[in-house]
């Protein structure tokens, strides 16, 4: 039997949770204070994803960096890829919130959103 040590992100709590695997069948989950970390385990352990938040080089804004975010979480194996993509972006102000940036990034199926309005200077 697996065992796998986790402290829940799911909410503020921050729970230690072990979750024990069977192969690939979850057999418990122990630990967790509400059904948030029970998903979240579950979730970690076959499917592990994050919401990616960076920043993207502005041209002619009134700052030199606006940040950015995907719209859904990713695999947490496609991160890098993701992060290579954000890297290579340039954009010319002004960039309003909300605008999305990059469709589909990594081949996710996920899109990229700015986070805050950058007027050009």
């Amino acid at each position: 039997m697996e065992k796998k040590e986790l402290t829940c992100i799911g909410c503020p709590v921050g729970c230690s949770i072990t979750v024990k695997r069977e192969g690939e069948e979850i057999v418990s989950v122990e630990g967790n204070s509400c059904r948030i970390g029970d998903r979240y385990a579950r979730s970690e352990v076959t499917n592990p994803v994050r919401t990616l938040t960076s920043t993207v080089l502005i041209t002619d804004g009134v700052i030199p960096r606006v940040s950015v975010r995907t719209t859904q979480a990713v695999p947490k194996g496609k991160i890098a890829d993701c992060m290579r993509e954000i890297d290579r972006l340039r954009l010319q102000a002004p960039v309003p919130i909300g605008e999305t940036i990059l469709k589909d990034i990594a081949g996710t199926g996920v899109d990229v959103i700015v986070t805050k309005n950058v007027d050009r200077i």
